[in-house]
């Protein structure tokens, strides 16, 4: 299972420009246990500049600065000055370590670092903690399980929200939310896919369904995608669609696999037909 785009973020700054990069900042995920410890990290280096942030930004909020740094030297905002949270400065990096993890500790991380005068956002982590004990009354289905997509098609995801009891009808409550994350050949580092909200009511199903279409423009949009459901204060992941690219096959021979063994088996049908014929 997994999780994405949580919430738009705009700062305000009066002393510093913050400079926007030329491509989507990625979002990863990590899901832990209630009491799990965890460690994220932030690619800071003091040639970027000795001015370094790290904000969390729970679900519906906006963000809360965690940290400050200048010089090396990290201040802990008021608010998180608790022993669970610990960061450290390494080299190019900066570690933050949360102990017994909690349900408010969930949210997204994110680091900043610059100057005074220009500062970057860096990549961020979505924190997902879920409790296994918890018995839920809904789960979310998605489909299709796989998809063998030609270059330049499109693919259509779909989440369902669906009641574990038949009886009852999922309860689509406005403030629902629905995210889609792909995670990539190269591991787990889904980066956030953004989407407008879809809800469809299936009575017969007792659902909430979500949907998004993506066009496949090139192989590197292959891997898995997942859809993360936020509701009630949860958030619940689908099993993941795994989308294969294809390419055009052109002509007879492309279609039938290894050509050598089709040439071969071509030969040895003549020499059959041969030998049959001979008196």
């Amino acid at each position: 299972m997994m999780i994405g785009k949580l919430a738009a973020l705009i700062l305000l700054c009066s002393v510093s420009t913050i400079k926007t990069t030329e491509t989507p900042l990625q979002f990863s995920l990590a899901v832990v246990k209630p009491g799990d410890n965890v460690t994220l990290l932030c690619p800071a280096s003091d040639r970027e500049g000795n001015f370094f942030h790290w904000y969390k930004q729970s679900l519906g909020f906006m963000a809360q600065k965690l940290a400050s740094g200048i010089l090396g030297i990290v201040t802990v905002s008021e608010q998180f000055k608790d022993s669970r949270y610990t960061i450290t400065k390494g080299d190019n990096k900066y570690v933050l370590t949360i102990r017994n993890v909690s349900k408010d500790d969930e949210a997204t991380y994110f680091c900043q670092n610059g100057t005074a005068y220009t500062q970057s956002f860096f990549s961020g982590t979505f924190l997902a903690v879920n409790d296994p004990n918890q018995q839920k009354s809904v789960y979310v289905k998605q489909s299709p399980s796989t998809a063998s997509v030609q270059l330049g098609d499109s693919v259509t995801f779909q989440c369902s929200l669906l009641s574990e009891n038949k009886k009852n009808r999922v309860q689509c409550a406005g403030e629902q939310s629905v995210y889609w994350f792909r995670a990539d050949s190269g591991g787990f580092n889904p980066g956030l896919i953004y989407s407008p909200r879809t809800k469809k009511e299936e009575k017969e199903e007792r659902s909430c369904s979500y949907s998004l279409s993506k066009t496949i423009h090139n192989s590197s949009d292959a891997g898995i995608y997942y859809c993360a459901v936020v509701t009630c204060g949860e958030i619940m992941f689908g099993e993941g669609t795994k989308v294969e690219t294809t390419e055009l096959c052109k002509g007879l021979l492309c279609s039938c696999g290894n050509v050598p063994e089709l040439f071969g088996l071509a030969q040895w049908v003549s020499d059959l037909v041969t030998e049959q014929a001979k008196p």
